[in-house]
């Protein structure tokens, strides 16, 4: 009998073992199936800005917010190192999400205090109106053009952590330098297909929304055209109207816009961005290698304004 229980015991030893290894392979198939059946793409919802020897990767919300801190300081006519603060603060108080809630009083992007008088809390939680409210003090500080970000930041804000700003100076720079047209083809967002028609005018009205001065000064221009006369490789999935945006022969402007469009492709359905003899596209950047360029080549299309499509299904 213990004969035959050892043998038992041994075989117990090898059996748990086999099971294990089937169900890691059976998991693993059925993970590899699934992202060949539904086509899901790695870091698929979120978007990566590169430089200064690294890259920071952001969810779609939080580059979405990002986008919109960049193009108020682009409106206002601010020097991109103050969307470098205002994204470094903003990540470090609320990780770019706009929070109805915090410490003590404090709500949205910046964490700002009704009490301290940033605005109501209404006010406050309108990301636009914070995010003035941010840079109306900003300016206001001697040196702000090239001071230490940490300290500038904490000028501005009076945080009870003064340092904690300083963890985010890199993704900061980085993003405010895409965002605001400095570093060109910058941006890329990985994302799953859209599914549905969008509009263009959803991403016209919103252009106007978060450029209110360079909209109504001529300083951008935004109109409807044939997405097929004017967009390079046009995909499958675009519809038939292209929104053309012309941003006055100011080619940082018109990267910041390029940007900021890919920026919104997961909110506003857009499928291809081009600018300058580059492109995004939307299907091209969810199959690209790890080390592959993010923008392609553009072949035609309209180089000296920035050509956007959206889903047309």
């Amino acid at each position: 009998m213990a004969r035959h229980h050892g043998r038992r015991s041994a075989l117990s030893h090898l059996v748990i073992p086999l099971v294990l290894i089937l169900v890691f392979v059976s998991i693993a198939g059925g993970s590899y199936v699934a992202l060949q059946r539904y086509g899901s793409p790695a870091h698929a919802g979120t978007c990566t800005a590169t430089g200064l020897g690294t890259s920071h990767r952001y969810t779609t919300e939080r580059t979405a917010n990002a986008a919109l801190i960049s193009a108020v300081a682009v409106d206002r006519g601010l020097p991109p190192r103050a969307a470098s603060i205002a994204l470094a603060t903003a990540f470090q108080e609320s990780r770019l999400q706009n929070i109805d809630h915090g410490d003590r009083d404090s709500v949205g992007l910046f964490q700002q205090r009704p009490s301290q008088g940033w605005g109501s809390v209404e006010e406050i939680m309108d990301p636009i109106f914070a995010t003035n409210a941010f840079y109306d003090v900003l300016i206001t500080v001697d040196g702000y053009e090239s001071g230490d970000i940490n300290d500038i930041a904490q000028q501005v804000q009076r945080s009870g952590h003064p340092e904690a700003y300083r963890d985010h100076e890199t993704e900061g720079r980085l993003y405010a330098s895409a965002l605001t047209g400095m570093s060109t083809a910058n941006l890329d967002c990985v994302l799953e297909p859209v599914g549905a028609a969008s509009s263009p005018e959803t991403v016209r009205s919103e252009l106007a929304r978060q450029f209110p001065r360079l909209t109504e000064t001529g300083g951008l221009t935004a109109n409807l055209a044939d997405a097929a006369a004017l967009a390079p490789q046009r995909p499958d999935d675009a519809g038939a109207t292209a929104l053309v945006i012309d941003p006055g022969g100011d080619e940082a402007r018109g990267w910041a816009v390029a940007n900021w469009a890919v920026a919104r492709a997961a909110d506003d359905g857009i499928v291809q961005v081009s600018y300058q003899g580059r492109v995004w596209d939307r299907a091209a950047s969810a199959s690209a290698d790890a080390d592959a360029p993010a923008w392609g080549d553009a072949e035609g299309g309209d180089p000296a304004r920035v050509v956007v499509l959206v889903s047309g299904r």
